[in-house]
């Protein structure tokens, strides 16, 4: 999708795996969980976009539930 900001996908070109990727609009970098050796140490703080989830998903815990992103800090 040429116009997205959000969204993208890198991969390996050896063997396809999903790689990190920069994210300069949101200043961030995403690391695909997948890709880690250990235990990062970083724990959800939230669901996104519950709005949209299928019907038969469901999210228990206590984890706040965001209709979309949440606000930058």
């Amino acid at each position: 999708m040429p116009n997205t900001q959000r969204f993208g996908n890198w991969f390996c070109r050896t063997c396809g795996s999903p790689v990190p990727r920069e994210v300069a609009v949101l200043n961030v970098m995403l690391i695909p969980a997948g890709s880690l050796d250990d235990d990062p140490g970083v724990r959800p703080a939230y669901h996104i976009f519950v709005g949209s989830k299928a019907a038969w998903e469901e999210i228990t815990g206590d984890l706040p539930q965001r209709l979309e992103y949440p606000p930058r800090n």
